[in-house]
Order: C-alpha cells, then structure tokens, then sequence
C-alpha cells in the first residue's frame, strides 16, 4: 500500500556529465544542491556574488557577471563596523574597504568566466517579493540589516518575471541549457498567505518560459517537498529551511533526471574515496592503513584513466601524506 504520491520525473533530454562546466545562482537551497554537485567531483561555479532569492536580484547579478561590471566605492555602504553593497550577499562585506571591494571583483570575475564557460545554468528562485532602495528604487539583494525605512516592497508580475528572463534566454542565455527550479525555503517572515502567493508566481512564471523556450526546463523540488515529502519531519528546527534527509532525497530524485546510470555509478565510486580521505584514520602510522591507502590511490589512477577531468589532487595528497 503506498502513503504518498511519487511525483514522476521525466529524464533530461539532455544528462550531465562531469565534463561539463555548471553554473548555479539562487537561493540557498541552490547552495545545497550545488554543494553535492561539488562534492561529486562536477565542474560547479556556485553564488559568485553570494546567495540570491528573487528573479530580478538574479537577473541582475548575471548582467553584471557578464559585463564584468565592479562595484566602486560609490557603490559601497558603511554600517555595523563593516562596508558592504547591495547587490552582494552580507558574506563580501569587510571592515576594510579594500578588501571588501577586492573580494567583490574576484567574485564578479569567478561569474564571469562561469557565465562564458559554463553548459549548465541552475538558476532557483525563492521569493517573488523584492525590496527596492527608497531614494532610487534600484532592487536590492540583500537589505544586510538596514532599517526599513530605507526600502519599499514590492511583490513582482509573472508577466515582469517572464519578460526580464525573455531578454536574458535571447541575450546572454542563449543556446545554454538552463534548469529552473522554485526553492521549498519558506519565507515565513513574509507570512504564509504571502509566501503561498509568491511561490505560485514564480511557479506560473517559470511554466510560461519552459514553454516557450526549448534550452529551458523545470526541476521540480518546491513539489518534492511540499506534495511528495509533506511532512514537518521533513524541515529543519526552524520549520522553514528543509531538513539534511529532504535534502538528500531531492539530490536523489535530481540525480535519477539529471544524470545516466554509468555518470550515477561515477558518483558512487568517487564518493567512496572521498569519504576515505575525510577519515582520519585510528593508527596512521600502522602498515594496514598504509596498504589502505595505497588501494585508494590505486583506485584513484583507474578512475583518472577514464575520467581525465574529474580532479582527485585533494584526496591523492591525503592517501600520499601516510605513505
């Protein structure tokens, strides 16, 4: 007997492969996913300017990725002790001003080479509600504190969602592939009605540009969670952020779409010799752990031979330094 409804995912028409260059913007459930692409040897840039949660903070974010566009002083903000900006994640700011700016542009140029490398766009949206600064009305992503006064809130269109990304899938995503999906984080702060609202925009908006669109398509996560998980044992303490197992279920069900049988028999075999090199060991100095490692770096050579762009220089130093 079964006591849910398995939501069918449909295989990409196009998989993923580890020689593959994947670029990852949104939310920080995109964080989550990004960190297991990471940790599964992917070639993965990740939140180049830190965490984003509304489409427009997104958008922006890849136009100044790919004009390569600083920030200045001009565009810094002095407050707690610390210089930040407004499109940047509170993560860039600093108490000196040169490196808060230094950090800026080496994440704008880490974007930048993502955005003309990268095959893979995975771009998640989290909230439809975004916070314009009130002198300017220029749409902030990350309010870092400030009172809010200095903002005014806003809750965009599916119509000013789908034309903002029209121009970006004609313009500097054109021919990428792109896989959008709506993060299952819940803005309580917002309040559920609101919350509610705002997911169902995103949703509506993201089906119009699948529709439209070909390079484009929807992973369907916000649905794992509340339709197939639904359960509050499925969330985090905060009752907001999903828990580590929903996490994983969702990297499972990603992998199962996303990638081949023979790319998802690669992940395990490269997890396995990740999971050696992060053991630390009982006796290090013991032969039987030196006979351990010399399999690993063994296996590692049989892996390399077919798979050249999976990079195990972190895990042959740790097998290596027991030697």
């Amino acid at each position: 007997m079964e006591f849910r409804t398995v939501i069918p995912i449909a295989p990409f028409q196009h998989r993923i492969s580890h020689s593959e260059q994947i670029l990852s913007l949104g939310s920080c459930f995109a964080e989550n996913i990004a960190t297991r692409l990471a940790n599964a040897k992917f070639h993965i840039t990740a939140s180049p300017t830190g965490i984003l949660f509304n489409p427009e903070s997104i958008a922006l974010a890849i136009e100044r990725m790919a004009n390569r566009h600083y920030p200045t002083m001009t565009d810094l903000h002095y407050s707690n002790e610390k210089w930040f900006s407004y499109d940047f994640h509170s993560s860039f700011s600093h108490s000196d001003v040169t490196l808060t700016l230094e950090a800026m542009r080496q994440g704008v140029d880490r974007g930048a080479e993502a955005i003309t490398s990268a095959d893979t766009y995975i771009i998640t949206f989290g909230t439809a509600i975004v916070y314009r600064l009130a002198e300017s009305g220029h749409t902030v992503a990350n309010c870092h504190k400030q009172p809010q006064s200095h903002f005014t809130r806003q809750m965009l269109s599916v119509e000013e969602i789908v034309e903002r990304y029209k121009a970006l899938l004609e313009g500097v995503l054109k021919n990428k592939r792109v896989i959008f999906t709506v993060s299952p984080i819940r803005h309580l702060s917002e309040g559920l009605e609101e919350n509610s609202l705002s997911k169902a925009i995103l949703r509506v908006a993201i089906g119009e540009l699948t529709r439209q669109y070909p390079n484009t398509l929807y992973f369907p996560s916000f649905e794992i969670v509340n339709d197939e998980l639904r359960d509050y044992r499925f969330y985090a303490d905060d009752m907001t952020h999903p828990s580590p197992l929903a996490i994983d279920y969702i990297w499972e069900r990603f992998s199962e779409a996303a990638f081949t049988p023979a790319t998802r028999n690669l992940i395990e075999q490269i997890k396995r010799i990740t999971t050696a090199a992060a053991h630390r060991p009982f006796n290090p100095d013991s032969d039987s752990h030196r006979t351990f490692c010399r399999r690993q770096l063994d296996e590692i050579t049989k892996l390399e031979s077919q798979n050249a762009e999976i990079d195990f220089s972190a895990e042959k130093a740790t097998f290596t330094s027991y030697l």
